[in-house]
């Protein structure tokens, strides 16, 4: 079977933003993004790990966890629904403390769930 160079998509292409609900980041670096039907482990430095954190579209939940807030449709008493209403969702589990964090972040950033 053949397949056409244009067809073939690397796995680390992806926007963070647009394709990534959440992410959690281990000890060494390796950071594990989390999307609709798929999960993807990717080395990052330092440097780019504090990028993708101070834009703004992702708060931090845990030491480790950080949310895109751009995902959130909505929040239950023990956790979050990522994703679209279109393509699926998933659900996150959260103490209700990370939760009382992630609700002020989103009131701060004026992104309130639908």
């Amino acid at each position: 079977m053949r397949v056409a160079p244009n067809s073939i998509r690397n796995l680390y292409d992806f926007e963070v933003e647009r394709d990534i609900l959440f992410f959690k980041v281990n000890r060494q670096g390796l950071v594990s993004f989390h999307g609709v039907n798929y999960n993807l482990k990717k080395p990052m430095t330092r440097e780019q790990l504090t990028k993708l954190t101070k834009e703004g579209t992702f708060a931090e939940v845990a030491s480790n966890c950080y949310v895109n807030l751009l995902k959130v449709l909505a929040m239950n008493e023990d956790s979050v629904c990522l994703g679209a209403a279109s393509t699926g969702a998933k659900n996150l589990p959260l103490t209700k403390r990370q939760l009382q964090g992630l609700k002020s972040r989103m009131m701060a950033s004026r992104r309130v769930p639908s």
